[in-house]
């Protein structure tokens, strides 16, 4: 079937076969109207979209050819048109394919950009800073504690699960972790790992988890706002009480989207391949075999099912 299709004669758009598909949080609110969004909601009737691996079938662009593996926006099925220029655009050609090509879908794709962004970029991290991140074991998350240990930081990290707690602590070198779940009260659990306050704020939970982390940040301590994963499935979000702290303490929050940080991507390459070719880095993935497994484990992830980076394997080349 494959080899029957074709880009259209008057199209300057490519073909694709989908290989991986990346599930990520912020695809639960494009299912719904979201107001002043940076990405269009989903269209009922047709694919959603999302970040995935592909395989260039066929091209009427120049900057394509036949073979070429890509990362960036692709449908949910499995074969492809890409044929607006916008969504060209947004396109990578993969060069290394000496790791897992699923790991374009991961640590070398989207979610290793964005934990690169917000960690150096918007945090500004010093050696032996006091870090915290929560929803550690996700797809950002791991990478963020990771990249704030080989600065020298100290590093605790939360997430939902004793397995979890146990991967962030002997798999990723966390100083420290906890089951969320397990705390009454997350301010005095924050207290219990973080004594002298919290430097840096990774967050990726919002609601309560905020609420406490404002009242044990330091003075002029920095907060990465990258998700708030446990507002997406609330008709009302919930409120945010210490923000007060803000000015007594000269915080910084600061929310930010990771495709203004794309053009840095050539330089985290160079940081990352040899990190990850050292065993410096490592990488955990949660992979889903078959297109028709990607709506459960696009749900899982609302619920903690996923260990580490969700992936729907689609096929294999």
């Amino acid at each position: 079937m494959a080899e029957m299709l074709k880009v259209p004669e008057d199209s300057t758009g490519i073909l694709v076969k989908n290989l991986y598909l990346s599930c990520d949080p912020y695809m639960r609110p494009r299912m719904q109207k979201w107001e002043g969004s940076y990405v269009e909601s989903f269209k009922p009737g047709s694919p959603i979209y999302g970040y995935g691996v592909a395989k260039v079938l066929d091209s009427g662009h120049t900057r394509f050819k036949k073979g070429d593996l890509i990362w960036g926006m692709t449908g949910w099925e499995e074969f492809t048109l890409i044929a607006t220029q916008q969504s060209l655009l947004s396109l990578f050609k993969i060069q290394h394919t000496d790791v897992p090509l699923s790991y374009y879908t991961g640590i070398l794709g989207m979610p290793g950009m964005t934990a690169y962004a917000g960690f150096y970029e918007v945090c500004s991290p010093k050696l032996g800073e006091y870090v915290y991140v929560s929803a550690a074991s996700g797809a950002v998350g791991q990478l963020v504690g990771q990249f704030a240990k080989l600065l020298g930081c100290y590093v605790v990290g939360s997430a939902g699960s004793k397995d979890k707690v146990d991967l962030l602590k002997n798999k990723f070198k966390f100083d420290e972790a906890f089951n969320y779940k397990e705390e009454e009260d997350l301010n005095a659990a924050l207290k219990r790992y973080f004594p002298e306050g919290i430097d840096i704020y990774f967050e990726n939970v919002g609601g309560k988890m905020l609420d406490a982390v404002l009242l044990n940040m330091r003075a002029h301590g920095r907060i990465a706002v990258c998700g708030m994963i446990s507002q997406y499935n609330l008709d009302k979000p919930e409120g945010v009480y210490n923000l007060t702290t803000l000015i007594s303490k000269g915080i910084r929050m600061e929310g930010f989207l990771v495709p203004d940080y794309y053009h840095l991507y050539s330089k985290y390459l160079e940081m990352i391949i040899p990190h990850i070719k050292e065993g410096k880095i490592v990488y955990v993935e949660d992979i889903a075999e078959g297109l028709e497994t990607a709506p459960s484990a696009l749900i899982g992830l609302f619920s903690g099912r996923n260990v580490g980076k969700q992936v729907v394997a689609v096929a294999r080349e």
